[in-house]
């Protein structure tokens, strides 16, 4: 029989397999978990979670769907984090160091603390990104944050009030709307199907059986 660990769900003990995430062993102790799971593979961020090993004082924070459980657990999941997010026109902003200025005003009082950084659930350099921002350095804002998830564990933890995940998806759009180059593979591909050259090929897949798509995708030609 598998090794079993205890962990402390919402306050109340359980004790689950040790080879476990976090979801699964919640399932294990059975929770239905109907919202918060997202994905369950690790790159959606609706998993977000905070847990303490009892007896020690750090607070950690993960993804449900990627952290294995751990003996005296405690765990408390953060279905929704109220993140501050702004309403424009990405047609008509541009990328000035002025716009973060009107809609993201907070990440100017931002102490340095690094408290966004240590709880990234994927390793980001939450700060750095955030000061990229406040330079107007939308390209190095948007390669920084690219592996963002918007979980929002790092806004969570900030004394400053500021909405990291937000604060790098505007980066990233003024970058893909006005910095990037143009990439005319992606311009002559998206008219391609906006004339209908692949409608034919879609309603065809959709009409075959689940094998022979299983056949198709397992046996198809991967570009390196």
């Amino acid at each position: 029989m598998e090794n079993l660990v205890n962990v402390y769900f919402f306050g109340k003990k359980y004790q689950v397999p040790e080879s476990l995430t976090i979801m699964k062993a919640m399932e294990y102790a059975g929770y239905q978990l109907v919202r918060g799971c997202g994905c369950r593979n690790g790159f959606c961020g609706a998993c977000s979670t905070i847990y303490r090993i009892k007896g020690q004082t750090e607070l950690h924070a993960c993804l449900a769907c990627q952290q294995k459980v751990e003996n005296d657990m405690y765990v408390a999941t953060l279905p929704f984090f109220p993140l501050v997010k702004q309403v424009y026109d990405i047609e008509k902003i541009k990328p000035t160091e002025q716009i973060m200025m009107q809609l993201y005003p907070e990440i100017y009082a931002c102490i340095g603390c690094n408290a966004c950084t240590k709880s990234c659930t994927q390793g980001l350099n939450v700060m750095q990104y955030i000061a990229y921002a406040q330079r107007g350095e939308y390209e190095k804002c948007a390669e920084e944050s690219f592996d963002c998830v918007m979980c929002g564990v790092c806004s969570s933890r900030c004394p400053a009030g500021i909405s990291h995940p937000q604060v790098a998806e505007l980066s990233r759009r003024l970058y893909g709307k006005y910095i990037a180059p143009e990439t005319q593979h992606l311009i002559d591909r998206v008219k391609e199907i906006e004339d209908g050259k692949y409608v034919e090929l879609i309603e065809t897949l959709m009409n075959k059986p689940i094998e022979e798509l299983k056949e198709l995708y397992n046996n198809r030609e991967i570009e390196k």
